[in-house]
């Protein structure tokens, strides 16, 4: 029996340094409507997201259209960088990709922020066996989940990814026996 991932890196939002409360922008919000018809043409069966708004925003529309409820799930929130803004992205950025058990002050290596995904995508995994499931997340917790189950997803891809973006994982039991992507703004 297979089941259905469908990762949704959050649509365009505005910054703003609060992590948990960041809302969509107004081309995000447009991108949204899109996203929720391709995905209820899908047949799901269940919306998971992580706390941020940004990501809630993105799959509500998919939740209300199937009439269900959007569960939140803490760890597919994105990884935390450092307790403090970073002076230089890009380099803080590299160096946790480069070296998968550093980590900035305060912040997750890619090891502990991977463990954070995967287990809760197994857990996932066993408890919508046969579903189809939406889980609203963000780029670097996503890729770091697919990078578990394949390799070949790692930060060359993470950097090609578009906001929003779908990749659909197909599992049989925790076997990942195919990824597509299935929308991006490409």
């Amino acid at each position: 029996m297979l089941t259905n991932l469908y990762f949704v890196r959050h649509a365009h939002s505005k910054y703003t340094p609060e992590e948990l409360t960041r809302p969509l922008s107004e081309k995000g919000l447009s991108d949204v409507e899109n996203i929720n018809q391709l995905l209820i043409k899908e047949g799901i069966d269940y919306v998971i997201s992580s706390p941020y708004l940004r990501a809630v925003q993105t799959v509500e529309g998919v939740a209300n259209g199937i009439e269900k409820e959007v569960i939140i799930e803490d760890a597919f929130k994105e990884r935390q960088l450092s307790s403090s803004p970073v002076k230089d992205f890009q380099l803080a950025i590299t160096k946790v990709w480069t070296e998968p058990s550093f980590c900035w002050e305060g912040g997750e290596s890619n090891v502990v922020a991977q463990k954070r995904g995967v287990e809760s995508t197994l857990k996932v995994l066993e408890r919508y066996e046969g579903k189809n499931v939406v889980i609203g997340t963000h780029g670097n917790i996503m890729v770091l989940i697919m990078n578990y189950f394949d390799n070949h997803y790692g930060f060359d891809f993470w950097k090609e990814l578009s906001m929003p973006d779908i990749y659909k994982l197909t599992f049989d039991k925790t076997e990942l026996k195919a990824v597509h992507r299935i929308w991006s703004m490409d």
